[in-house]
């Protein structure tokens, strides 16, 4: 009897774990990673295939399986989404996340390519996917067709066939320019006057729009010169791949030093050999530039995975992976669960990310499961980032395994950019009151007068941060979060950051109806808004600038086109949020400013000096990357905080001095472990009573298992604590560094019962605590 294990693809607690049902003798194309309908419970479900074995009835005993009371799988529903790597992934991010195994599996299909079954008049059928392959007809002139001369009157032949005369065009193109063709194509295919072909189109993102093409294309790239850190670096990775047990190269690299062209290197080999290699970038880094020099040194062999694609364009890409043909694949996190087949390396640039962390279940760190990855499938990982995680710099001090590889220097010899601090504190007891300093007005004066560009960085978008009476000192609140409402010029609109949540500006203090209503903090739009003023003020015409945060990038291709924009000759200036921190590498910007270097410096998160010194490090080195010098202007209240100290002067070991014994002495990573139970719903009664008892079942489980050093803090509304209509508490759980959280906690959440008033989840090894 041959058995198939099974996830059901119904995403509930209760219905975590592995499903056994007969594979009929005549359903032989049951593989690892098809979807299947199974009977369940007086209903069909989709379930995924993980395992199939054969089995006899002695083995079936052993199991408590009784052959009477299996059911069988009723029919297959799709080809395989993955194999068996993949499936063993799932149930290792369903243990180690604490997640539902349906939710892990879903991972691994293709973008709105999953069938459903729905019920429908009182029965249930399976519903195909809504994204499919789509295919084209294609007309073309045979031999005969060339001479063939249609009767006196079809003009629509004649006309079809003098169209075709330069060559194959789509019948949905014939049909474009001449109407209905249908019958007039039939009647000359049975002639022999033209052959028409099926092909699979592919809705490639690169060509239609996405603005991922533009001035770069597939533009063939020259191999530069190594330096003597990129050909160290190359020789680490070289070992690792060597060694093929899953080893880790940390490519520890200035701004502006040649990770990406060591990347380049180190994949050619692997190639070479046969296996693949999959490429992990930031979503806001995943710039037309980053493609194009993967393209430009791998061409069409190159699959591309990111958020700005539509479903159909991401399935393409994602089917295009699943039939071997591409060998590198380029993305987001997602990318590292496609179906790649003989994956002989993992390389994450920007691994310091905190994108990298997914913020849904399963919490996964796409740096944890890349680790797994590579360990099983003995491929090699690659960690590649300017400003390092302080846990990956953690692990190659301490972990076996794991190599430093640096590169102190810009590829082209060029010092790393002056940074120069402006107390803004220090401005403003001088009677200034303006958004920009006098430093960086005259730099920016100074750098547009020579037609060269500047990159001004502001953490934060619409026009200002929030709205305050002068007279009773009321802040619009969002209804639904715990956080006030930011104004948008554009749209005189209050708008919430959180939920989405509009209203009116209101035009008198909603409580106490005074018109006296200011505008506090600066968004994108206001600092646009100031800056076009500034810079009409200098004299100077033709300078564009460009805005760039998730309002102007929202439409599809609007990242590119900004991009073509700004990179057009001339002076210009791009304002923009983190996404212009890093991943683009300009010639002509020579200054690089930052407006305000303390949004997230005192958040209540212990990870956010460390953010705060990574931004401001990684977008200083946007400025200066050839052979015009560069400057970087840093506007804080806080000047003499470790973080902005060490970034003005490239002082990594200064930060990690200072910010190390912090960490040591709270018990936060690299020193430990910790997870953060979050507990939320609509009536913040039921959640503060969830919580509490939560906390009590953690608590007594820690107790109950014996192991030493863990703690758990006792349940707290979360800094944000209330989002989305929804109230909000946490536990934070600490544990001895390597500790295995998940197995300790996993019951408590296993034996809860169902509760649609309140929802909790575990996130171990969280990116963020608030």
């Amino acid at each position: 009897m041959k058995l198939a294990s099974t996830i059901l693809d119904i995403p509930t607690q209760a219905l975590d774990g592995l499903f056994s049902y007969v594979v009929p003798d005549d359903l032989d194309e049951v593989e690892v990673g098809c979807a299947v309908v199974v009977p369940f419970g007086g209903r069909l479900a989709i379930a995924y295939v993980v395992g199939i074995e054969d089995v006899d009835a002695k083995a079936l005993a052993e199991r408590g399986l009784s052959p009477e009371k299996l059911k069988a799988v009723a029919q297959v529903a799709s080809k395989p989404y993955f194999d068996d790597d993949g499936a063993a992934c799932a149930q290792y991010l369903a243990q180690s996340c604490v997640a539902p195994l349906s939710t892990c599996i879903r991972l691994f299909t293709p973008p709105g390519g999953v069938p459903r079954v729905v019920k429908r008049g009182g029965s249930w059928v399976v519903e195909e996917p809504e994204i499919a392959e789509v295919d084209d007809r294609y007309v073309m002139l045979t031999e005969e067709g060339r001479s063939y001369v249609p009767r006196k009157g079809a003009t629509k032949q004649q006309a079809i066939i003098d169209a075709l005369r330069d060559g194959e065009l789509r019948v949905a193109e014939l049909s474009v320019g001449f109407g209905a063709v249908s019958n007039v194509l039939s009647a000359l295919e049975k002639k022999g006057v033209v052959r028409l072909e099926t092909r699979r189109r592919n809705r490639n993102a690169l060509q239609d729009g996405d603005g991922m093409q533009f001035a770069y294309g597939h533009m063939a790239m020259e191999r530069p010169q190594l330096t003597a850190g990129q050909q160290d670096a190359l020789t680490a990775i070289s070992h690792a791949v060597a060694r093929g047990d899953g080893s880790a190269v940390l490519v520890d690299g200035v701004t502006g030093s040649g990770k990406t062209e060591v990347y380049l290197r180190a994949i050619e080999p692997v190639l070479a050999s046969g296996r693949r290699v999959i490429v992990l970038v930031p979503e806001i880094s995943l710039t037309p530039q980053t493609v194009a020099r993967f393209r430009g040194r791998f061409g069409d062999r190159v699959a591309v995975m990111h958020s700005r694609m539509s479903r159909g364009e991401r399935y393409d890409q994602w089917d295009y992976i699943r039939s071997g043909q591409a060998r590198v694949i380029v993305g987001a996190r997602s990318a590292l669960f496609t179906p790649v087949r003989d994956l002989g390396m993992i390389i994450i640039d920007e691994e310091h990310e905190s994108s990298y962390k997914q913020d849904s279940a399963p919490r996964y760190h796409a740096r944890t499961v890349a680790e797994w990855m590579a360990k099983r499938h003995g491929a090699t990982l690659v960690l590649g980032s300017a400003t390092p995680a302080i846990e990956t710099l953690y692990a190659c001090a301490k972990r076996h395994g794991w190599t430093r590889a640096v590169l102190p220097e810009r590829a082209n010899g060029k010092p790393l950019p002056e940074v120069e601090v402006v107390d803004m504190a220090a401005e403003f007891r001088g009677g200034s009151r303006a958004m920009f300093s006098k430093t960086l007005q005259n730099r920016l004066q100074r750098v547009l007068e020579r037609g060269e560009k500047a990159i001004l960085l502001l953490n934060q978008r619409g026009f200002a941060k929030f709205v305050l009476c002068r007279d009773c000192g009321h802040v619009p609140e969002c209804p639904h979060c715990a956080t006030s409402l930011t104004y948008h010029e554009t749209e005189r609109l209050l708008i919430c950051h959180h939920c989405g949540h509009a209203e009116v500006m209101p035009p008198r203090c909603p409580q106490c109806m005074s018109p006296y209503l200011r505008l506090f903090g600066a968004g994108t739009q206001r600092v646009e808004a100031e800056l076009n003023a500034l810079i009409e003020g200098f004299g100077l015409a033709d300078v564009r600038v460009i805005r760039m945060d998730a309002d102007t990038t929202r439409r599809k291709g609007a990242h590119g086109e900004l991009l073509e924009q700004f990179m057009a000759p001339g002076a210009a200036v791009l304002l923009g949020t983190q996404m212009i921190a890093k991943g683009l590498d300009f010639d002509d910007v020579t200054l690089v400013g930052v407006i305000n270097a303390d949004t997230s410096l005192k958040l209540p998160d212990f990870r956010s000096a460390e953010a705060t010194y990574d931004l401001i490090e990684q977008v200083s080195g946007r400025a200066g990357r050839a052979d015009l010098p560069g400057h970087v202007v840093v506007q804080t209240y806080l000047a003499h905080d470790s973080a902005i100290r060490a970034a003005a002067n490239h002082d990594r070991a200064f930060f990690l001095r200072e910010e190390l014994p912090k960490r040591k002495a709270l018990r936060y990573p690299p020193y430990a472990r910790v997870a953060n139970v979050i507990i939320w719903g609509k009536h913040v009664s039921r959640v503060k009573e969830e919580a509490q008892a939560l906390y009590a079942d953690i608590d007594d489980a820690v107790r109950q298992s014996g192991v030493q050093g863990w703690s758990v803090l006792p349940a707290t509304p979360c800094a944000l604590s209330k989002l989305r209509n929804t109230f909000r508490w946490h536990i934070v759980i600490k544990a001895p560094e390597g500790a295995d959280i998940a197995t300790v906690v996993a019951p408590c959440f296993k034996k809860r019962k169902a509760d649609d008033e309140v929802r909790c989840a575990v996130d171990i090894d969280p990116a963020s605590m608030v």
